[in-house]
């Protein structure tokens, strides 16, 4: 894979959390950095269906390098990443899959940990489709609110689904309810074990369920080389959206990948 160009990332990351407003998930706050890696908590494992591993190789090459908030990435590329929020009905997130699919588009699902406990056959679906999985905390909570212990354990009980799940706990992670990170939420991400708090410089405001025109107006009218979309499972109104504006991206010359692809 080619290098990144960091100078993109870097303004990008500047320029972003400067900007950083209300967003799907809520009030945004600035980003911060942390140190700080320990184990995560036990967790009682369940019996589910084995899928594809995330390759460990992925999170070693996008982590380098990179600053711990990403909004967007090179704009020097041809990619888009459409990131999704992952919650609500799964025959939903199924179908927007296999819209994606059709397009041979690939996106990044920023799964809530609650959402795989009830269905954990999506962790598979997901990867065996070729897209990417990463942690956007347990049980979607206003995540900026909390102590920083029970931050942390938003975090890390999602992470150890995930590992359970898929063998890994992903590369990225999305705080709940906002945009950014706070400096305390990006201290427990750190803990967890997540080297970047995944933003973005989209907000395609389909959670309001504004209709499937008006998806594809936002996400269009905003989306560049090197942006970062988001947008949520759940919501039919995205589903019918997603084939129109991964046509629209393919007239521009740009093509949906996951995120670490965007930023390899």
């Amino acid at each position: 894979m080619s290098p990144l160009d960091r100078r993109h990332v870097l303004r990008a990351a500047t320029l972003g959390a400067a900007a950083s407003m209300l967003s799907a998930c809520g009030s945004a706050a600035p980003s911060s950095r942390a140190g700080g890696t320990t184990a995560l908590p036990s967790h009682p494992s369940t019996s589910t269906p084995t899928p594809t591993p995330t390759p460990k190789a992925t999170v070693a090459a996008v982590a380098a390098g990179l600053p711990f908030e990403i909004h967007s990435g090179p704009t020097t590329t041809d990619r888009v990443a459409l990131t999704f929020h992952g919650q609500g009905d799964p025959a939903v997130a199924r179908s927007l899959l296999a819209e994606a699919e059709r397009a041979d588009g690939k996106v990044t699902v920023m799964a809530v940990g609650s959402w795989l406990d009830s269905y954990p056959d999506m962790a598979k679906r997901i990867l065996d489709g070729g897209h990417e999985l990463g942690n956007h905390t347990q049980n979607h909570v206003a995540i900026s609110t909390l102590s920083a212990d029970a931050a942390y354990a938003e975090i890390a009980r999602c992470a150890q689904r995930l590992r359970q799940l898929t063998g890994s706990i992903g590369t990225w992670f999305r705080p709940s309810q906002a945009q950014d990170c706070t400096a305390v939420v990006a201290a427990q991400a750190r803990r967890a074990g997540y080297g970047h708090c995944l933003s973005y410089d989209v907000d395609s405001l389909d959670y309001t369920d504004p209709g499937a025109s008006a998806v594809t107006r936002t996400v269009l009218d905003q989306a560049r080389a090197g942006s970062v979309v988001s947008l949520h499972f759940g919501h039919t109104g995205t589903v019918a959206a997603l084939p129109a504006i991964l046509d629209g991206l393919r007239q521009r010359g740009l093509r949906a990948v996951t995120t670490s692809e965007l930023l390899s």
